[in-house]
């Protein structure tokens, strides 16, 4: 006999969470109610040695598998609100260890589009949330997209991206020129202390020489010392071939002047010849 929906809905999340790899649990999804077959999420707890990811510290924070695209961090941190207080998201496209980094406020630069099935972070500020999250494996499928959160597709999320695509001017001039009154500040404070820093001996009595100019010195690395070498290596190739045409020219220069005397000796000769056989004759 036809089961009813329901309990499809319940044998399908059971064969999910079967399914699910060892140390995670599956926890079933849908993109909206009309969805028939349900999506899973594979989350465990994040447990990694101290200090080695300050971004997600562990006990807090929850590693989610095979978050699909449609899914953001908004998306995300309100599935698991009802755990607990959910600090922060993190969707990146593979794991790996994080690092706390300032809050990035540019709305024009360094905006990373990620494609594909993505891993996320979800932290929490209390530890007990993440055993709540787990226990979400025995409700039914949870709904990312609703009538109060509903999520963009389709022709409306192409429409929502290229109006957020068009840039204001105006506001895009003025990120730029607080982005170099910072830069400006920064390199007049390192300007300032390499010059207050200039002859002044280290603790073991060493005083750093720097190059000034509008050509500073490069930094003497491993590879500028090589690109260095072969620059002094073509350098000298080249010039041994222009002293060989050199050596060449001279060779043939003076070939050419000897031959000329010689050939100056022979002239002298045969006139000092035709005017010893002059002879007189008038008619």
């Amino acid at each position: 006999p036809a089961l009813p929906r329901a309990e499809k809905m319940a044998a399908a999340t059971g064969r999910a969470a079967a399914a699910a790899p060892a140390g995670y649990t599956a926890l079933a999804v849908k993109f909206a109610e009309r969805q028939r077959s349900p999506h899973c999420l594979l989350v465990k707890e994040h447990q990694v040695r101290e200090g080695t990811d300050t971004a997600h510290p562990p006990r807090r924070t929850l590693f989610v598998l095979n978050v699909p695209p449609y899914c953001g961090p908004d998306s995300l941190s309100r599935l698991f609100s009802r755990c607990g207080h959910v600090q922060s998201v993190d969707i990146c496209d593979k794991p790996g260890p994080g690092e706390k980094k300032d809050k990035s406020t540019s709305k024009f630069f360094d905006h990373k589009t990620l494609k594909g099935f993505q891993v996320a972070y979800v932290v929490f500020r209390k530890p007990a949330a993440i055993q709540a999250a787990k226990a979400l494996s025995q409700q039914g499928p949870l709904l990312i997209s609703t009538e109060s959160h509903p999520v963009k597709t389709g022709i409306s999320k192409w429409i929502a991206s290229y109006e957020a695509s068009i840039v204001d001017p105006k506001e895009l001039k003025a990120e730029v020129d607080a982005y170099m009154q910072d830069y400006d500040k920064k390199m007049a404070e390192e300007e300032a202390k390499a010059a207050k820093e200039e002859g002044v001996p280290d603790e073991e009595g060493w005083v750093k020489v720097t190059r000034k100019g509008r050509k500073p010195g490069l930094p003497r690395t491993e590879a500028a010392n090589l690109r260095l070498l072969e620059k002094e290596k073509q350098k000298r190739a080249r010039k041994e071939l222009l002293n060989f045409y050199a050596w060449q020219h001279r060779e043939t220069k003076r070939e050419h002047i000897a031959q000329l005397r010689k050939k100056f000796e022979e002239d002298k000769q045969r006139i000092a010849l035709m005017r010893a056989q002059r002879k007189f004759r008038p008619y």
